[in-house]
């Protein structure tokens, strides 16, 4: 790189120097960015289409345009290969670019932004300047022929550096995945869920009524009768019988009303009857004891034994 002919006391040239530096010694398999050799201003670059998406495998050449009072401005980006998110040869809008300068940071860099550009792939493009909404299947269509060869673009050194990038990605980037097109559960979620959830409650039909052969399987207008566990004989003051009746809705309108659980308490009369004669006894008793000792304080015991 002709580093001469710059003024390396200029900041933006200072910044550029050092960032290529930066890009050369800890290169990513994501991408690859480099200056034309006669203006460092204007970069060329590559990057790999983000996993798991439909630009996955793809390799995708683009130019930066670096503005002269970089990096207190931000840079412009254009796609070169066509990829059904971004048009070709066009600036495209995003928050790095400077169609929003009031977003630009000065700490961000040239990989700052391509790492942003590729989080930016598989979003939606909201019909932002310069972008494009193909279908996945164009768009795998695509990422597939961006193998094929580098986009002719420029004069011959650019095109010599685009060689080069490609030819880079191409060895760090695995090919594009496999994908079918008639596979149901991802162009219709809903149905394949739909379905999914059918099956699970026939399941469950089956297994609630698989341990008692002679109990039909509910239907939607029946409901299982269930008897609570026993209580503990402890668990009341005195013996209790209760049971938990729940209906089940015979052969009648489907639309009549289901009857809430009625709980019925049954006590035994015997047992209320000993209950208030041993209360009502212990109170006598305890208003003799109370009378008794009224009689013996006050002295009027004494009185009635002397008369007589």
């Amino acid at each position: 790189m002709a580093e001469d002919k710059y003024n390396l006391k200029n900041p933006a040239v200072k910044r550029i120097l050092q960032e290529v530096k930066e890009l050369q010694s800890n290169p990513s398999d994501d991408f690859m960015s480099l200056p034309l050799e006669e203006n460092i201003f204007e970069w060329q670059f590559a990057i790999r289409g983000p996993r798991d998406s439909e630009f996955e495998g793809g390799i995708y050449h683009g130019r930066i345009q670096l503005p002269a009072e970089y990096p207190f401005k931000p840079p412009s980006f254009m796609l070169l290969t066509p990829n059904g998110r971004f048009e070709t040869q066009t600036k495209i809008c995003l928050s790095i670019s400077n169609h929003h300068p009031e977003h630009w940071q000065p700490s961000w860099s040239v990989r700052t932004a391509l790492v942003a550009l590729i989080a930016f792939m598989p979003t939606s493009p909201n019909g932002a300047l310069g972008s494009l909404d193909y279908t996945k299947e164009e768009r795998r269509t695509l990422a597939v022929k961006s193998r094929e060869s580098p986009p002719k673009y420029g004069n011959p050194e650019r095109q010599k550096l685009i060689d080069e990038i490609h030819e880079y990605m191409l060895s760090k980037t695995p090919s594009v995945p496999q994908h079918s097109p008639s596979k149901s559960s991802e162009e219709h979620p809903t149905e394949a869920k739909t379905e999914a959830e059918a099956e699970a409650n026939q399941q469950d039909s089956v297994t609630l009524g698989a341990g008692n052969p002679g109990i039909p399987n509910p239907t939607l207008n029946e409901r299982v009768v269930e008897e609570p566990p026993v209580a503990p004989a402890n668990a009341y003051p005195y013996p209790v019988a209760m049971r938990l009746v729940r209906e089940i809705p015979g052969e009648g309108p489907s639309n009549q009303p289901l009857r809430r659980p009625e709980i019925r308490v049954q006590r035994s009369v015997v047992d209320d009857r000993l209950f208030t004669w041993a209360a009502v006894g212990l109170t006598i008793a305890i208003l003799v004891l109370l009378f008794k000792k009224y009689i013996k304080s006050s002295g009027h015991g004494a009185v009635f034994m002397d008369g007589s």
